[in-house]
């Protein structure tokens, strides 16, 4: 008779860390290895534990406790109602305090009606919950009740939106799932699987309270929850849970060294703007030179691949900028980011993209500008006509100061001595002879049409065309200053003056027009 053959199944599922009967007693050891392992909290760090109520936070309390004087942590209790049961939520806020009471913890609640602020913002329960859930988590830091905040998400909870995310659509970002650590919430559990803590609880004899909304198959995760993560461990993977969040660590661990690769890049190869960011559309579509290509790519690397790879890095560039510029909410998406490598490639100059959040790219000659918009939704943002400006300049002994609050800076109109000071005048600015100015003197901003002979030139010019001449784009030229003398041009910025208002021989005073930050 044969052998009998080892049952690899079993053997597997034991492999990848799920039990067949969960070891209670094991929970703390394995919670410690998990803070120490990713360095979740210091000696001294005061911890607001967040407990609902339910088990996964009822045991992630008991765990903390039992491990806080080898952690040399401190202890509070934070419970956050969402009003959205009636009295079963007030019960449950009772049955935290109990809690909290009974371990002589000090307890914060803070009470929301959730359903009220969903229909505000005609958003979904569960979001509308998230936001306000962690901003009373982050009130609790901001006021000093803490430092961290622990959180009881389980294997059971990445597994489930892993499986979220892939159902609705995610790049390797969304993979990563639900992070350990993020700002000063953590996560200490998501490493184990809820029938453990389960067991763990009832081992201490320990009652806890069911949301019965866990129960809504209505709802996206419920149905992951009860109906699709069972499916999966029964019929083709027993070890899908752990699985998944291999998945997510793996992913996770591949986000970071991308998004700090994309960093060194942008930061490499981006000039910020006032509000906005600037890039040479070359560079952001090969944001890496040949010989700086990481990996073993060379010459007998397809193009296609090559280009491929190019465009992946480009497009984390790309996201980065609007996310550091964008002022108010909204989802860049794929169509969205080939959108902006097409204006990149393709786009003439003047080209304008409209995103999410406020925020506009253009086509500005070799450069992409994406500039963040700050006008509220329904209002225009900011455009040509608020750089209009106009201001009267009356010329004393020592020149005049004119302050121009649509460009964010202050010109200074200084008389200085011609020629015995000539030389300081060289780094500085240009100069104008102070006696060929005559009133009204203005200092404005240039209008189409307007044209002027520089020194040096045998003919007047259009400004647009010194403009493009010099590579000064229709963007950066909004609120352009020029000064007027008698309803002449005189002074454009970065020029030489206009030659009629030169110093020559015959020049005793001069005048030097210095640009300074507001």
């Amino acid at each position: 008779m044969p052998p009998k053959k080892p049952a690899p199944q079993r053997a597997r599922i034991e492999r990848h860390g799920r039990p067949g009967r969960p070891a209670p007693n094991d929970l703390p050891r394995r919670v410690l290895h998990s803070l120490q392992r990713q360095a979740m909290l210091r000696p001294g760090d005061r911890v607001a534990v967040a407990v609902s109520g339910g088990a996964d936070s009822v045991a992630l309390l008991l765990l903390l406790e039992e491990l806080r004087e080898r952690l040399g942590i401190v202890l509070s209790v934070a419970h956050f109602n969402h009003q959205l049961r009636g009295k079963a939520s007030d019960a449950d806020e009772k049955f935290v305090a109990r809690l909290a009471a009974a371990r002589a913890l000090p307890f914060h609640v803070h009470r929301a009606d959730v359903a009220a602020e969903a229909r505000r913002r005609r958003g979904n329960l569960e979001d509308a919950a998230r936001r306000l859930r962690y901003e009373f988590f982050a009130r609790l830091v901001q006021e000093g009740h803490a430092n961290r905040v622990a959180v009881a998400h389980t294997a059971d909870d990445q597994a489930e939106t892993v499986l979220a995310h892939i159902l609705r659509g995610t790049g390797l970002a969304g993979l990563g799932g639900i992070h350990p650590l993020v700002d000063h919430v953590l996560r200490p559990l998501l490493e184990l699987r809820r029938e453990e803590l389960r067991a763990y609880l009832r081992a201490r004899k320990q009652r806890w309270r069911e949301d019965v909304t866990n129960l809504d198959l209505t709802r996206l995760r419920a149905r992951i929850r009860r109906k699709l993560l069972p499916l999966l461990e029964r019929s083709f993977q027993p070890a899908v849970v752990a699985h998944l969040t291999e998945l997510a660590e793996r992913a996770r661990e591949d986000e970071a060294f991308l998004e700090a690769l994309a960093a060194e890049r942008v930061a490499a190869l981006a000039r910020r703007e006032e509000h906005a960011v600037r890039i040479r559309a070359a560079d952001l579509l090969r944001p890496w030179k040949e010989e700086a290509r990481l990996g073993t790519e060379g010459p007998e690397t397809p193009a296609k691949e090559r280009a491929a790879t190019a465009r992946a890095l480009s497009k984390r560039l790309l996201r980065r900028i609007v996310a550091s510029v964008k002022q108010r909410p909204g989802q860049l998406t794929a169509q969205h980011l080939e959108a902006l490598l097409h204006l990149a490639e393709h786009g003439p100059s003047g080209n304008v993209l409209q995103l999410p959040g406020g925020v506009e790219a253009r086509r500005d000659l070799d450069d992409v500008v994406i500039r963040g918009q700050s006008a509220p939704p329904g209002k225009p943002a900011a455009g040509p006509a608020a750089r209009e400006f106009a201001y009267p300049v009356h010329l004393g002994a020592r020149g005049a100061t004119v302050i121009v609050p649509e460009l964010n800076c202050v010109f200074h109109l200084r008389v200085i001595d011609w020629p015995a000071r000539r030389g300081e005048t060289r780094e500085v600015a240009a100069v104008l002879d102070r006696n060929r100015l005559r009133a009204p003197l203005l200092l404005r901003n240039w209008r189409p049409g307007d044209a002027f002979r520089p020194a040096g030139h045998q003919r007047p010019h259009k400004l647009k065309r010194l403009f493009l001449e010099k590579r000064i784009s229709r963007w950066q030229r909004e609120g352009w200053p020029v000064l007027t003398s008698g309803g002449a041009i005189a002074w454009v910025r970065g020029f030489p003056v206009a030659a009629e208002f030169a110093p020559d021989e015959r020049t005793r005073a001069g005048i030097v027009i210095v640009e300074e930050s507001c």
